[in-house]
């Protein structure tokens, strides 16, 4: 098998299991409104990644300190406006019944917004997988589009056995689903207040 294809499988597996403020609000999301009103959140990255990935390749790894202190900070408030959303949900947290949840038709585009906001898709697509995806181009770009087409699908295919997982425990009853909801709350908020953090004392 071709190295560059290798080399996504193994970092779209790497980025679906790394926890951070896309999985706990993917989380928040599942254990709400379950799979059949989730499963879109794992196609987010699709929306989003194509402006960064253009970014991160014309700068590759020159993004200055202010501009990612600057992401940090609005990430930051970002990600507590969706960990207070969690919460109020948390709060109201009554029943699993899928005939009483509404739809959230927004979640895909906030979750997007988010991964758009976060410093880490640009320092990952800068320092990792962006001059990965150069070099295989470069040699070949059938090699480039083997790599970013590998990462893409083994991360949303990964994120999609997510909130399958998630969705299913759901099952165990509405205690133990408030209670993982509950957890992603309080997820969501310490990836802000870290995001603040960094972007204080960056």
């Amino acid at each position: 098998m071709n190295i560059f294809l290798l080399q996504g499988i193994a970092l779209g597996f790497s980025a679906a299991v790394q926890p951070g403020p896309f999985m706990a609000y993917m989380l928040s999301q599942t254990l709400t409104h379950g799979f059949r009103k989730t499963w879109m959140i794992a196609f987010a990255p699709l929306i989003s990644d194509g402006p960064i990935i253009a970014l991160a390749l014309l700068v590759l790894s020159q993004m200055p300190a202010w501009l990612q202190r600057g992401l940090n900070l609005v990430s930051g408030v970002f990600i507590l406006l969706l960990a207070w959303g969690a919460y109020q949900q948390w709060r109201s947290f009554t029943s699993l019944d899928g005939g009483t949840i509404t739809a959230a038709p927004g979640s895909i585009f906030k979750a997007a917004l988010m991964n758009a906001l976060s410093p880490m898709p640009y320092i990952y697509w800068s320092l990792v997988t962006g001059p990965i995806l150069m070099t295989g181009w470069h040699e070949n770009p059938s090699y480039g589009l083997g790599f970013i087409c590998a990462f893409y699908i083994v991360m949303i295919s990964g994120f999609l056995t997510t909130i399958a997982l998630f969705s299913a425990a759901r099952n165990l009853g509405n205690k133990v689903s408030r209670g993982l909801l509950g957890i992603s709350v309080l997820a969501l908020a310490a990836f802000g207040l870290f995001q603040l953090w960094r972007a204080l004392v960056g």
